[in-house]
Order: C-alpha cells, then sequence, then structure tokens
C-alpha cells in the first residue's frame, strides 16, 4: 500500500544497512526512475543521466571508492547520477534541441538561445563552472527518487561521500560529458529507523507579509 506523501516524510531516512535479501521490483525501480526523469531542471536542459547498477560484482568494485560504505553492496539497486557537462554547451547543439520541443518559431528559438548563452555566459565559460552547476541540479532529481522511493516504502541514502575521479574511472565515465554528483543506494532497511530529528518549524520558516 502507497504512503501518502506526509507518511512517506515520516518515513524516508538515511538507510546506513539495506537487507541485501530484499530486492526491488522492477515496477518499482522503474517508478522510482521515472520520478527522476520527470524532475525539474534549469531552463529545461535535464542536464543529467542516471546509471542504476544491479551487478554485485560491480557494487563491491565501487565499495572501495565510496569510503566503503556498506550501503553501496547491501542495497538492491544502486543509482550513480552524473551531471551534465557538454550538453548544456550551446555550440553542442543540444540546448537548441532542448529549446525546439516546444515547437516555437525559428525567431523566438534564436532568441531564447541568446537569452541562454548571454544570462550564462560565466557559468559556461569552464567545465568545472557548468559542473558546479548542473550537479546542483541533480539534487532535485534525486529528492523527487527518494520521496518516490518512500511512498512505495523503499528506503535509500544519498551519498557525496566518495573519491569522485575513481567512481568515473571504473564506470569508464567521459568527463567531457559527465562528472559524478550523487550516489543514490535504494533497497530495503535491515534495522529500525532512527529517531527523525529536525529543527522546530518556528526556527526554520519565517513567513514574511
Amino acid at each position: 500500500m502507497e504512503k501518502t506523501f506526509e507518511e512517506s516524510l515520516g518515513f524516508r531516512h538515511a538507510c546506513k544497512v539495506f537487507d541485501d535479501n530484499k530486492k526491488i521490483s522492477d515496477e518499482n525501480i522503474k517508478y522510482i526512475m521515472e520520478a527522476g526523469r520527470r524532475s525539474p531542471s534549469s531552463f529545461g536542459m535535464e542536464a543529467w543521466k542516471f546509471l542504476v547498477i544491479s551487478n554485485e560484482e560491480l557494487k563491491a568494485k565501487l565499495r572501495p571508492a565510496c569510503w566503503d560504505q556498506v550501503q553501496i553492496t547491501s542495497c538492491s539497486y544502486l543509482i550513480i547520477i552524473l551531471a551534465g557537462i557538454e550538453s548544456v554547451k550551446p555550440e553542442s547543439g543540444i540546448p537548441e534541441k532542448r529549446f525546439a520541443r516546444r515547437d516555437m518559431p525559428q525567431e523566438r528559438l534564436d532568441f531564447y538561445l541568446k537569452l541562454y548563452a548571454d544570462h550564462l555566459s560565466e557559468t559556461l565559460s569552464s567545465d568545472a563552472n557548468i559542473y558546479a552547476w548542473t550537479s546542483k541540479q541533480t539534487a532535485f532529481a534525486t529528492s523527487n527518487m527518494m520521496s518516490a522511493a518512500a511512498v512505495r516504502g523503499i528506503d535509500s541514502c544519498p551519498i557525496e561521500g566518495f573519491n569522485k575521479n575513481q567512481v568515473e574511472d571504473i564506470l569508464n565515465i567521459d568527463k567531457s560529458k559527465y562528472g559524478l554528483s550523487i550516489i543514490l543506494p535504494v533497497g530495503y532497511r535491515l534495522n529500525e529507523q532512527s529517531a527523525q530529528l529536525r529543527l522546530p518549524f518556528a526556527e526554520v520558516i519565517e513567513f514574511i507579509s
């Protein structure tokens, strides 16, 4: 039975150990990945790619490059979230294709391309700047995938503790096209969830009228 969104907020936590005997169904992993695919992105560029790993040997090979965290190998699926680099460069032709999906006149398309390039001139000036921009956006997709998983009673644990270059090398990532942003193991918890600790509502929310 699916949880409500509010119930899923209480269910979700950073699962430290997954039950490696429990596997996520094909239908559920597709549900989770669809939540990532449909996530918002700046200018609608969708500058990301998701690698979904179930191969146990590959997970074991990746674990030492991820601070030897047990989640890497005990999870049902290991989702590698890559931030796009080449695809957001105007010269790649991909931004034009993204804007053209809106079926607009060439004059308006040219206007948006110029606006895009001018607004992001500093961001697009180097691969490092691009990665800083696009990797930040992958948080939208990551959050949606974690929420979708929680709705289905599936656990997750977003991980940024890894050796970026080592993981990219193991996965043969073309670093001119993508950069590793986040690793997201998903599966079913082995242990009971600890109490969720959050700051009080009034301490973090301020209404301004």
